[in-house]
């Protein structure tokens, strides 16, 4: 017989990440955070009503290139997932990251991301 305590568990953990944010659906998007799913509508919002030209989600930049030796890869490249980046009407593009909590290797990526590309997230 199951221990209806560790089922209970096991359904807890299925819905979060080990952030501990509950991942939500917003137009058939799942994004991993509430914080995220807003600040999609709150753009979205904005887009709407000409307030920002655009925007795109999930954004990839490469920080380190892959290093490669004898045409083999030893190292794959480190990269950065912008969760949105912002067109305003000035044509001035922003990163916005959706930060709860400011990890040792974010904090890195950050760092390297106005080192690299000369690119400062703005942190909500």
């Amino acid at each position: 017989m199951s221990n209806p305590n560790h089922l209970a568990f096991s359904n807890l953990m299925a819905s979060r990440n080990k952030y501990r944010n509950k991942k939500i659906e917003v137009d058939g998007i799942i994004f991993d955070s509430k914080k995220e799913a807003g600040i999609y509508e709150d753009l979205k919002l904005l887009k709407g009503s000409g307030g920002i030209l655009g925007f795109e989600r999930q954004v990839s930049y490469e920080l380190i290139p892959a290093q490669r030796e004898d045409g083999k890869c030893i190292e794959r490249a480190c990269t950065y997932k912008a969760d949105f980046v912002v067109t305003h009407n000035d044509g001035e593009v922003v990163v916005i990251d959706a930060k709860g909590m400011r990890l040792s290797d974010y904090k890195i990526k950050r760092k390297l991301m106005l080192w690299v590309h000369k690119i400062r997230i703005k942190e909500v």
